[in-house]
């Protein structure tokens, strides 16, 4: 039996077999990437609670588990509504978020490194607040409130902001912009 071979994705990330890498390749091929259009778009409220928005939630967890992401919005993959998705532990349930709003930012901000799929390889500081409480929907239109701190405030609010339009890159120190943009091109030539 002949055994597949492994690539680190990035220096700290697990090494993938060869059908781990297709399925990233192929998620990743569906995610609009910087430059694109929908992507700087505020995403309209979810009005239509069916099948079909039930199958467009399971397709994005499926993207965005194969795309090794922690969290996906609608928009990234070119649907303009406000969707998002993310999983906090691998072994735990995606959770899709419809209609989030944020009730409550703690004061207490905190920077720390992002990384985003629509601008894969870039990485740059964001300062987001520590804590925050969201209000939205599932897909079958049943209100929840989530109460997150630390990685998950952070992966809440980076998610919310795509559905407004808004990219890490935007919140970020122009210096820390510039450099970004500057790699952004330098990888795009390569």
């Amino acid at each position: 039996m002949a055994s597949e071979v492994t690539e680190p994705v990035e220096p700290d990330a697990p090494e993938l077999t060869a059908a781990e890498r297709r399925r990233r390749e192929q998620a990743t091929a569906r995610i609009r990437k910087l430059g694109d259009p929908v992507l700087k778009t505020r995403a309209p409220a979810v009005r239509r609670f069916d099948g079909g928005l039930r199958k467009q939630v399971d397709w994005m967890r499926e993207v965005m588990d194969d795309a090794l992401g922690i969290g996906l919005a609608a928009t990234q993959v070119g649907v303009v509504e406000r969707v998002l998705v993310y999983r906090m532990q691998s072994e735990s349930p995606a959770v899709a978020v419809i209609n989030p709003e944020v009730q409550w930012r703690s004061d207490e901000l905190e920077t720390a490194e992002e990384g985003c799929l629509s601008i894969p390889g870039i990485h740059v500081d964001v300062e987001r607040n520590l804590y925050v409480r969201v209000a939205a929907v599932d897909e079958t239109g049943a209100p929840f409130t989530i109460e997150a701190s630390g990685l998950e405030a952070r992966v809440l609010q980076h998610e919310i902001d795509h559905l407004d339009g808004v990219l890490m890159l935007d919140r970020t120190s122009r210096e820390q912009r510039r450099e970004a943009m500057r790699a952004w091109s330098e990888q795009q030539e390569a």
